[in-house]
Formats: C-alpha cells, sequence, structure tokens
C-alpha cells in the first residue's frame, strides 16, 4: 500500500517543514461530508497533485488549502499560520495567510472580475498594494508566460474558455504566491495551452513554489513528486506517482485508470507479452525498443477508404460562412478581435460522427453555435436537414430536431427535481403527459440516473450533473446532436460511460458533431475537421487526418496526434520495425504483440498488471 499522506517522503528539492498542514478536517454541506477526517502536509517547494472521481472532494480540498473555505472539525495551518483551531477560525490569520496563496478555479468565469485581460491579470497585485510599475512588469510576464500577449486589451468574456482559462492562470501567478492551488486548470485547453500550463507547473517549482494540482488527467500527476487520490472525501492512496498508480485494480474501483504508459504496459501483458510494468513511458518505450528491434513484421497501414455515410443530402451544410461576435451585435471598436469564423464550408453527412478539433480561440464552439442555430452567420449560408437558419421562422423548424449540450451543460439545470429538469425540453414541444414521462424514464435510464429523478439536481456530483443536462437534450430525441466539449472536467469513469452512451446514440442513427480537444477522442469519430484562424484547413477520417502526411501541419496549429500514434512513431525510431497507424491503445499493442512475435498464451496476472475488462478499458 502506498504511504499515508502525511508520512509520503518528499522530493529532493522539498523543505521538511510543511507550508500547509491539515489535521483531521472534516467539511460538510448539509447531509454531505465532502471531507472526512483528512489530514495531509504539504512541503515547501512540493508539487502535490491530487486526483479522484467526480465528487471525491477534490475542489473542497483545493479551497480548504487557499484559506476559501474553513472546515467544520479539525485543525488548518496555511503558510505558518494556524487559521482553523478547537472549531474556530482566526479571521485575521486567514487574511495574512491569503495574501500568500494564490487558486486558479475549475470554471474561469468564476474568476474573471473585470472587462480588459490586463486590467483582471493586474487586479490581484493591486489589492496587495504593489507599485504601478512593479504591477505592469508582473502583467506583461505572466500574459507572456500563458501566451497571451495578443489579448492584453481584449474583453475576456469574448474570449474563448480556454482563452480565459489562461487569463485567470496569469493573474493567480501575477500575486507571486508561495502557495498556488490549481483545480482543474487545463480541463478546457487544447493540447499546447496543456503543455504550457505544465511547463509554467515545472517553471514555478524551480524557484520554490509549492503546487497544488487537482487534475483528471492522469498523465499530468506523472511529473509531481506525490499524489494524493481522494474517494468520498478520504485520503484512499497516496505516494509518488508509480507507487500510487501501481495499485491498478484499487485506482480502477476509485473511477480512475493509469497513465497512458501503464494502460499500455497491462494490454501489453494481458496479450501475452512479458514486460515490466511501469507508468515510465520512457522506460517502457526502451525495454519495447529492445524487444522488438530486429524482428520483422509487416505494416499494418491505415486503409483510407471512402468517407462514412457519403451517399444522400448532408444533415447540415455550410457554405462560406462568415461570423464576427462584434459585428453581430453591431459594435466594432478598434479592438475588436477577429472573426470568429472567416469563410468556413463544411458538410456533415447524415449518421455521422464528426470531431472539430483547433487550438483554443479556432472557432469550434462557434462552428457548433451557428449549427444549433443559436446564432446566424454574418455572411454564407447554413441549413440543417434542408431548412436554412437565417430565418426565425425556419429556426423554430428546428426545435426538437437539433440537440445543443453546452460546453458547461450543467449550467442548463434549474428545476427542483431531476425529472421535472429532464421533462422540460420534451413539455416544450407539445407531447402528452404520457409521452413526456415516457422520454424521461428513457433518458434517465440511458444515462444511469433512473434512481435520482426525485433528488434535486444541485445535489448531484459534478459529472452527475452534466449527465442530467445531457438527459434533458437526449428525452428530446433530436436526429442532430452537437456538444462543446463534452468530457471536459469528467473523471475517467465518466468519460468512459459518457463515451459508450454517444456511440450507442450514434449507431443507432443520431448523427454527432462534437468539439473537444481530447486527439484520442478524434481518433474514434468517423470524420475529423480540423479548424485554425476561423477557418477549416483540413477535412478526412480519422486515419487521414493524423497520417504520417499531416503531423508537421498539426503540430504548426498547436495540436497533436493520438497518444498510441505518437508511441508507435517513437517506437519506430528508436528501431522497432514499421507498427501500421494505431489511434487506440488496443490497436497499438496488438501491433506492438505482432512486432515482438509474443506468444498467444497470456502470462499470469500481477499485482501491478490485472487484467481490466473491456467496460473498464472504454472500449
Amino acid at each position: 500500500m502506498a504511504q499515508p499522506a502525511s508520512t509520503s517522503a518528499a522530493s529532493a528539492n522539498a523543505s521538511e517543514t510543511p507550508i500547509v498542514s491539515l489535521a483531521h478536517v472534516t467539511l460538510s454541506y448539509g447531509d454531505l461530508r465532502a471531507l472526512d477526517n483528512v489530514s495531509l502536509d504539504v512541503r515547501q517547494g512540493e508539487h502535490l497533485c491530487v486526483l479522484g472521481a467526480n465528487g471525491s472532494g477534490k475542489s473542497t480540498l483545493a479551497s480548504v488549502i487557499c484559506g476559501l473555505l474553513a472546515p467544520d472539525a479539525g485543525e488548518v495551518t496555511l503558510v505558518g499560520e494556524k487559521v482553523f483551531a478547537s472549531g474556530a477560525a482566526d479571521f485575521d490569520a486567514y487574511r495574512r495567510a491569503r495574501r500568500k496563496l494564490g487558486l486558479v478555479f475549475q470554471n474561469p468565469e468564476d474568476q474573471i472580475v473585470t472587462s480588459v485581460v490586463e486590467e483582471d491579470v493586474a487586479f490581484g497585485p493591486e489589492n496587495l498594494g504593489l507599485p504601478p510599475e512593479r504591477i505592469e512588469h508582473l502583467v506583461r510576464r505572466e500574459l507572456h508566460r500563458v501566451a497571451m500577449e495578443r489579448y492584453a486589451k481584449a474583453d475576456p468574456m469574448r474570449l474563448s474558455g480556454g482563452q480565459r482559462q489562461r487569463v485567470t492562470i496569469a493573474g493567480a501567478l501575477a500575486m507571486e504566491p508561495r502557495v498556488l492551488v490549481l483545480d482543474e486548470p487545463s480541463s478546457s485547453l487544447d493540447v499546447r495551452g496543456r503543455r504550457s500550463v505544465m511547463k509554467v507547473v515545472e517553471k514555478l517549482r524551480g524557484v520554490g513554489c509549492t503546487v497544488v494540482h487537482v487534475t483528471h488527467f492522469m498523465d499530468e500527476a506523472l511529473g509531481a513528486d506525490r499524489v494524493v487520490v481522494l474517494d468520498h472525501g478520504h485520503v484512499a492512496l497516496a505516494g509518488t506517482p508509480q507507487e500510487v498508480f501501481s495499485h491498478v485494480e484499487e485506482v480502477r474501483g476509485l473511477g480512475l485508470e493509469e497513465p497512458f504508459a501503464g494502460q499500455l504496459s497491462s494490454q501489453l501483458r494481458e496479450r501475452g507479452l512479458d514486460v515490466s510494468w511501469t507508468c515510465d513511458e520512457d522506460a517502457l518505450l526502451a525495454e519495447l525498443a529492445r524487444r522488438t528491434r530486429g524482428h520483422r513484421a509487416g505494416r499494418v497501414a491505415s486503409a483510407p477508404g471512402d468517407a462514412p455515410h457519403a451517399g444522400g443530402a448532408p444533415v447540415v451544410r455550410a457554405e462560406d460562412v462568415r461570423f464576427s461576435y462584434e459585428q453581430s451585435r453591431r459594435r466594432r471598436r478598434a479592438d475588436a478581435a477577429p472573426a470568429a469564423l472567416d469563410g468556413v464550408t463544411i458538410d456533415v453527412p447524415h449518421g455521422a460522427h464528426v470531431a472539430l478539433v483547433g487550438q483554443t480561440g479556432s472557432g469550434k464552439s462557434t462552428l457548433l453555435r451557428l449549427i444549433a442555430a443559436l446564432e446566424v452567420p454574418d455572411q454564407g449560408r447554413i441549413e440543417v436537414d434542408g431548412i436554412p437558419t437565417a430565418d426565425r421562422r425556419d429556426r423554430r423548424r428546428l426545435h426538437g430536431r437539433v440537440g445543443y449540450v453546452m460546453q458547461r451543460p450543467e449550467r442548463q439545470l434549474f428545476a427542483e427535481t431531476v425529472a421535472q429538469d429532464v421533462a422540460y425540453g420534451p413539455s416544450n414541444l407539445g407531447l402528452s403527459p404520457s409521452e413526456v414521462d415516457q422520454r424521461v424514464r428513457c433518458a434517465l435510464d440511458l444515462v444511469g440516473l433512473a434512481d435520482k429523478d426525485d433528488a434535486s439536481p444541485f445535489q448531484l456530483s459534478g459529472g452527475q450533473q452534466r449527465l442530467c443536462a445531457l438527459a434533458g437534450i437526449l428525452a428530446m430525441e433530436p436526429d442532430l446532436l452537437v456538444l462543446d466539449e463534452p468530457t471536459a472536467g469528467l473523471d475517467p469513469r465518466g468519460r468512459r460511460k459518457l463515451r459508450r452512451i454517444l456511440d450507442g446514440l450514434n449507431a443507432a442513427g443520431t448523427t454527432l458533431v462534437e468539439v473537444t480537444h481530447a486527439m484520442e477522442d478524434a481518433a474514434r469519430a468517423d470524420l475529423v475537421a480540423v479548424l485554425d484562424g476561423g477557418r477549416v484547413v483540413l477535412t478526412d477520417t480519422s486515419a487521414q487526418v493524423f497520417s504520417v502526411d499531416n503531423a508537421e501541419k498539426l503540430h504548426n496549429m498547436g495540436l497533436g496526434i493520438p497518444h498510441p500514434l505518437a508511441f508507435a512513431r517513437a517506437l519506430e525510431d528508436a528501431g522497432c520495425p514499421p507498427l501500421g497507424d494505431p489511434l487506440t491503445n488496443e490497436t497499438l499493442a496488438d501491433a506492438i504483440v505482432r512486432a515482438a512475435g509474443a506468444a498467444d498464451k497470456p502470462s499470469a496476472p500481477s499485482a501491478a498488471g490485472t487484467s481490466a475488462t473491456a467496460d473498464e478499458r472504454g472500449e
């Protein structure tokens, strides 16, 4: 078992004196106990990563560590200040401690307070009473660090969700905190943005800043000195990343998963290849290169094929679409942002699953809103199911045909009970009460919330709220479902569950158009459309979009390729025979086994390599 959080060894560059100390901390929201007797020490200069399923208490723990929440019981010491003891908060101590603590919220909208980016970044230092010249230097430095200099004069609320998140990170860093708490900071960022955040974290460790990082990305935890896993408000596992993730079955049982290398090494062992289990990608790469170098294996190239669902009229047709938020609101200014969409042409075939990818601010969410007829083009034309969206009366004909799941679907919730919330959409379609009731039951069954029908949607966990909002859309039985980052903020178990739901809907004939920053999710789509600077620059099957020919182009646009494909190419560079173009872990594992000439008979599973079911792997 990994060591308890309070005694686990810290990194070599971390002081032995805790900069944050929690002892037997308990905190409840009504009848819900969010933290349950949590004891945790965080040392100066340490990078601590906090993992856990939705509703496990991660965000509550983050709020206690940064001084936003006082517990109900226990003791809390923050940056040398005993802020809570004997059941009482010391408000003067909290005030002193907060000057040395920084927090980046999960939702940037909850943290932005001004209408100009550079003023928002300056807000914290101004409240610390720093001189103007120092504030100006900090603002410039932190905007450069998060690659947002060109938006210094922009209105944050006109930026994309990922860009707003970078602004909040810059604002927190501008206060030069001794402890920086990051609550899912990269959940809405593109590949380049996520890498930028992790580089910032690494730089902060070098200057002695303590980082507490809450995340659902398992690979982000690998760079931490220590990992703590929460489960229903208590610490379930703690230790180094390798120690924690080696408890494969426990990690999966907590709704999480191993990082990429851990998943791949487990799958290879299941297929009979006797490799060491590890979550160290470099170590796995080196071992596999030794095992496969010199073996003969034929390359399994992905067949180009024709675009799926090529016959018949498309369900969505966009022709030379241009759209600007400033123009649509008749508020042109000298510093107005460029057009969100600039000459977009794209067709979505009936029954297809189309993934829209692109770096933050490329126009993906805007295109999705236009497809859902929530906005109309300034120029060009969009038809949905043959209906032009420019005219208000025509748009009414699309009610019930198009389902739109926004980037934060839980913010659609409003009713007293889950069932009432889900019933709102179908009730407005003029259906009979019995038909509405049947649709509500079917939708709740589909998302796994049938037993929560009488609960308040606001008492659900974050992941359950997202599924509840999705059920409200599904109850209208739309022919076209458009989704903006549907898996953002979900734990691994929630992501797998949502994928199964969407795959089932698509198999039954529902057309899906999905914005995603996860190249692994995009790889499972029929078609992938790549946006850059408000234009569609590439549209093809996933195999063709992520082919060798497009690798450099994708890199230059700030995008990556699916992790399995990147690993396969790295293996080939290390001397492994060609592995084809595997886009999933399963196809990659099969290709490696063939290359290594492994025996068909599986080896005996170990504690760190036990077999996962297809359901656990999200197949």
